[in-house]
């Protein structure tokens, strides 16, 4: 065998031993306990990590698809709708957390009744709603205040795994006719709060016309009035003219002045707005911008006006305790900034001291003045109590010539409320106490 056939043969040799050398330290390496746990974990760790992320984003994108969310902020009208609506409508073992909201109500007779509210307090909640289960979650931020009111602001998430969206209004629109039939037959007094008018306790019964007996001529002259008001838009936006008109009744305090505003309120199914023009903080824009924004169908009272203010001269910077102007109230009532198709009533115990700028035509169109009951109002008050005309003249009589309310013969007639002998009997007390 030659040099070359030999070498040959012992490299072929060497790289066929070889082989296994190889292969046996990769079995080696590869059968270490150590390393296949520390792959296995990092396999495990990497799956997991997977799937979690998987997850989360078949969550989401489930989410997506299936589940719908709405949001009603504390400062929408339709928040008390909904927390009412839920507190009749939810099932109370689906409520774990309440809050209570309190009516308080005191009598002419002096008595007091009280109702206490429940309604869905801050938390979450479950309930179903025409076979559709929902999530509503009511959230109170600590953090953050109106300025306005002093209160939280709260906000209600509703979440529904339905995807049809009516479902949403279809609920509003229910609560929205729960809140409205509650108000049916009944008159709302608005107050101020803040920048915005809210009801003022709970709905008031109308008042019926009727039951307010003022002197010949005066109910018919206004309730006419405002009714043409009303039926007459069309005829003012022709001539150019401001769609607004103004009532000034002035006259002692008792005179009927307020409960004939309630009562023609209730005539027109009109609600009422209040305001207090010495309300400490009332500004000048922020009494532009209230008597700006009535709500609809509502009749504006500024009553006591002549407590705000007086002469000009007095009154030229600040009001009393408010820091509205003189010129603010002026041009609130009829500047341009001035809201249109709105009916505004002022009453006053001493139109002597407003100012001649304040209730002149334009600003006031029509004036009417609530004196002491005469001897027309007293007999037909006294038939409305009892309906006795001969005893009605004889208590026309006992009192002839005398100055008495018409609030102190309503006092008269409730405490003698089924006596009307009595009634005529003791009239002389209605006087005797001045």
């Amino acid at each position: 065998m030659s040099m070359l056939e030999t070498l040959a043969n012992e490299q072929t040799t060497a790289a066929v031993e070889g082989v296994p050398e190889k292969q046996g330290l990769l079995s080696t390496v590869t059968s270490n306990p150590i390393f296949s746990a520390g792959f296995g974990l990092i396999g495990v760790g990497a799956g997991l990590s997977l799937l979690r992320k998987g997850a989360t984003v078949g969550a989401s994108a489930l989410r997506r698809r299936l589940l719908v969310t709405l949001e009603i902020p504390s400062r929408d009208k339709s928040y008390l709708w909904f927390l009412h609506w839920m507190s009749h409508h939810a099932p109370k073992r689906q409520v774990q957390h309440l809050a209570v909201e309190t009516s308080y109500k005191q009598h002419d007779n002096g008595s007091i009744s009280t109702k206490f509210g429940l309604v869905p307090g801050p938390g979450t909640h479950f309930f179903k709603y025409r076979h559709i289960w929902m999530q509503v979650q009511r959230q109170r931020d600590g953090k953050m205040m109106d300025l306005s009111t002093g209160a939280p602001f709260e906000t209600i998430t509703i979440t529904t795994l339905s995807r049809d969206r009516h479902v949403f209004q279809e609920l509003l629109q229910e609560a929205q006719e729960m809140a409205l039939k509650k108000q049916e037959g009944k008159t709302v007094i608005y107050t101020s709060y803040g920048p915005e008018w809210r009801p003022f306790g709970m709905p008031r019964r109308r008042r019926m016309l009727e039951s307010v007996i003022l002197d010949k001529g005066i109910k018919e002259r206004i309730v006419n009035d405002v009714k043409a008001f009303i039926n007459n838009g069309k005829w003012y936006n022709e001539r150019g003219i401001p769609y607004r008109r103004g009532y000034l009744l002035h006259g002692p305090p008792g005179s009927g002045k307020s409960s004939f505003i309630q009562a023609l309120a209730g005539e027109l199914e009109y609600n009422i707005c209040i305001l207090n023009l010495s309300e400490r903080g009332l500004t000048d824009d922020r009494l532009n911008h209230l008597l700006s924004n009535v709500p609809e169908r509502s009749i504006m009272l500024l009553e006591d006006i002549d407590a705000a203010f007086t002469k000009r001269s007095q009154t030229d910077n600040q009001g009393y305790q408010s820091m509205i102007t003189f010129s603010g109230l002026l041009n609130a009532l009829d500047g341009v900034a001035s809201a249109e198709e709105r009916i505004i009533f002022l009453t006053t115990n001493h139109v002597e001291k407003l100012d001649p700028a304040l209730i002149r035509p334009g600003r006031v169109d029509l004036k009417e003045f609530f004196g002491n009951a005469s001897e027309y109002q007293i007999r037909n008050m006294f038939k409305r109590f009892y309906d006795n005309e001969a005893l009605a003249n004889e208590f026309v009589e006992k009192i002839r010539g005398k100055n008495v309310s018409t609030a102190s013969l309503q006092g008269h007639f409730v405490y003698y409320k089924d006596k009307p002998e009595e009634a005529v009997k003791n009239a002389d007390s209605l006087y005797n106490q001045f």
